[in-house]
């Protein structure tokens, strides 16, 4: 199993996609068919998320799974410590490792019911995304990345602390980061220079900037508050420009996405991580204008 370390810090850029899991059957034909669109672009890897409060485990693992075995695609296992013990943990983990993921993002996840609410550990699992690492690190030889927040964790005391914590979880074991989605470049360059001014161990650790191609205002507004995103007054105005038409407003989400990958790009980010919704066409799009991809259909 290609270690996705292996993919990342080479002489061009990567892109890297996200999908999450499927709420019934026609979902999950919806997300396969996207998989497949993905799959001829070679992207560095492709990752499935847990539910909200670590829910759809089940269905995650089993269909990361699937990706490994059934696809040329390099999988990457998500890992929350949401309402798991360690026993518990490990058994996920090691589900991972039998269908051949060597790959995993360890998070501490989001509390159950009100991802906004007090977070409280596990009584029998662990606290912090750190000791996530270092229990995936003791169990294997795991190529492990953590997230990394641009603007300010939800819960966070402040962007020092939050770089405070990336660090950690960087020196507990993990070998990149992923941000959550963003909309300014200067917040992604901001993150990443802290983290450089951490240490020379730190200087080299590739980040990658997540970018969701907006396809509908109401969820990306959801999206935002979630992750603690500010979508910046411009975008919002591009959207409620074009009204309610659902093709224009992919448009301007895919206008925008380029607009902030080419800023990207150019300040030398090694990875461009979509948040895909399970869609492959707004992505593609992005992509092709990027010159990282063809033009060619997709769903």
């Amino acid at each position: 199993m290609t270690a996705i370390i292996d993919r990342l810090g080479g002489d061009r850029p990567v892109f890297s996609v996200e999908f999450f899991p499927p709420r019934d059957d026609a979902g999950e034909s919806q997300l396969w068919q996207t998989v497949r669109d993905f799959e001829p672009l070679d992207p560095a890897f492709v990752s499935v998320t847990y539910g909200a409060g670590g829910s759809s485990r089940d269905r995650t693992v089993r269909i990361t799974g699937r990706i490994a075995q059934q696809t040329t695609l390099v999988a990457m296992a998500h890992l929350t410590a949401v309402n798991h013990s360690v026993d518990e943990l490990r058994k996920v983990i090691d589900s991972y490792a039998e269908a051949g993921i060597r790959n995993v993002l360890a998070l501490r996840g989001d509390p159950p019911g009100d991802p906004l609410g007090d977070w409280e550990a596990h009584p029998e699992g662990v606290q912090y995304a750190e000791d996530l690492v270092r229990l995936v690190r003791s169990l294997g030889d795991f190529c492990i990345g953590v997230a990394a927040f641009p603007e300010r964790h939800p819960r966070s005391l402040g962007a020092e602390s939050d770089v405070r914590y990336l660090v950690a979880k960087l020196r507990a074991g993990a070998q990149f980061a992923i941000t959550q989605m963003l909309f300014r470049a200067e917040d992604y360059l901001r993150v990443r220079d802290r983290v450089a001014a951490a240490g020379t161990d730190m200087a080299a650790v590739p980040i990658l900037a997540g970018v969701m191609p907006i396809t509908t205002l109401r969820g990306v507004q959801k999206m935002a508050e979630l992750s603690g995103c500010t979508i910046p007054t411009a975008v919002r105005e591009r959207l409620v420009a074009v009204g309610d038409d659902p093709a224009a407003i992919r448009q301007v989400g895919v206008d925008v996405a380029s607009e902030l990958c080419e800023q990207l790009l150019a300040e030398g980010v090694p990875g461009l991580h979509f948040y895909s919704l399970n869609r492959s066409r707004s992505t593609h799009a992005v992509l092709a204008r990027l010159g990282m991809a063809p033009t060619i259909a997709a769903h």
